[in-house]
């Protein structure tokens, strides 16, 4: 008798996780969109995505600061709801449509909230089901161009988001330290992780012609990056400049999101020697720090600038305000003058801008995006559970 034919054994199919969606909340968009938690958000969201191809990071933008309503940047769906166009009401609005928008239309597992203001709606988060990550990025209730009401409201962002939050990420170890000593009970969920330094395109070889459309010469002029707040300090290093009187031009890179009388006051001082770029895009910014002689930050107040890694990767020289956020980095003495103090900027520029070089490949081994992704994977990890155990495994 012909033998039947043996039934092939099936193999085991392998468990394929659900897909998962996070959403961040909180930031005008991305990518080349102007602001810190942004630039945070294109380097960081794109390496998570990487990560664990089950989960799905979703960016909820404000229409009117992307190109499109609907993009991919990296693996990361970028998608602008409409917001309020003003000053005081535009992210904490945009903040709350995002998070009903997340839960009921994303069906959304968690969402990652970027700096206090936002953190407002922490508690509406959790209170939809989601699990909620915070950034705080800066205690911007310190910054001159906010009321006394709006101040009020960011300390409560603040609050809001370290009692709710399933794990807040701060970005300095000073900031860190702080919210452990003043929310004791939320010590265990508070991280520090650092920015990253941003990778820049390939340095081209003549960046003559790109110098020449903003009148300048390499190594002939000190750049400045910001947004037009008072707690850049503009209003400091533009006297300071003037009262130094030295062979270089002054080119400051940025704008106001919101054009009022303290950024009007700054653009009426531009000059042959103060110059003001605007906005410029990475493949524009990444030379104009290669080519400077010197980075000047004169903040009054930061949470981690990163303005100051993306200069120092470039090569170019960072004079630096004594601020907390900038001591941190742990730079020389030398690299630093105290904040607000016009006079001792002054004296500082009139030095040989070499004096302020750093050794860059030693100083930013703690601030490579990679890293910060790693760190942050496993933060994800503890509050997701079932995700990122490979980056857990690894810790």
């Amino acid at each position: 008798m012909p033998s039947l034919p043996v039934k092939a054994r099936r193999r085991p199919r392998k468990k394929v996780k659900p897909q998962i969606t996070v959403v961040g909340l909180g930031t005008r968009g991305m990518p080349r969109v102007l602001g810190g938690a942004e630039n945070y958000c294109e380097q960081l969201l794109p390496r998570l995505a990487a990560r664990d191809a089950s989960v799905r990071f979703v960016l909820l933008a404000r229409k009117g600061y992307v190109e499109a309503d609907r993009a991919t940047h990296k693996g990361v769906e970028v998608i602008a709801l409409w917001a309020p166009k003003h000053k005081y009401f535009e992210a904490f609005v945009h903040t709350l449509i995002s998070a009903f928008y997340a839960r009921f239309v994303l069906k959304a597992r968690a969402v990652h909230i970027q700096a206090i203001g936002p953190g407002l709606i922490a508690p509406i988060a959790k209170l939809l089901g989601m699990q909620v990550i915070v950034t705080h990025h800066s205690r911007n209730y310190l910054h001159a161009n906010w009321n006394g009401f709006a101040r009020k409201a960011l300390r409560f962002g603040e609050w809001c988001a370290v009692t709710f939050a399933d794990a807040v990420i701060a970005v300095s170890p000073s900031m860190a330290a702080e919210l452990r000593a003043r929310f004791p009970a939320r010590a265990a969920k508070v991280f520090h992780v650092p920015n990253g330094a941003t990778e820049f395109p390939t340095a081209e070889r003549d960046a003559s012609a790109l110098l020449a459309r903003f009148g300048v010469e390499r190594d002939k002029y000190a750049i400045a990056v910001g947004r037009f707040v008072p707690e850049k300090g503009f209003h400091d290093l533009i006297p300071a400049f003037k009262q130094a009187n030295t062979d270089l031009k002054l080119l400051i890179v940025g704008r106001a999101d919101h054009a009022d009388d303290y950024s009007r006051a700054l653009e009426a001082q531009a000059s042959e020697n103060v110059i003001f770029a605007g906005f410029v895009d990475h493949a524009t910014l990444g030379p104009l720090y290669r080519n400077a002689g010197l980075f000047v930050l004169s903040s009054h107040h930061e949470g981690m600038p990163l303005s100051v890694l993306e200069a120092v990767s470039q090569g170019a020289p960072v004079l630096l305000s004594d601020i907390e956020a900038c001591t941190d980095l742990g730079l020389p003495a030398q690299n630093y003058f105290k904040v607000g103090d016009i006079a001792d900027l002054a004296g500082k520029l009139r030095a040989d801008p070499k004096t302020y070089r750093v050794a860059a490949e030693t100083f930013l081994r703690k601030y490579r995006w990679d890293e910060v992704a790693d760190e942050t994977a496993r933060i994800y990890a503890s509050v997701l559970q079932d995700r990122f155990e490979s980056v857990t495994a690894r810790a």
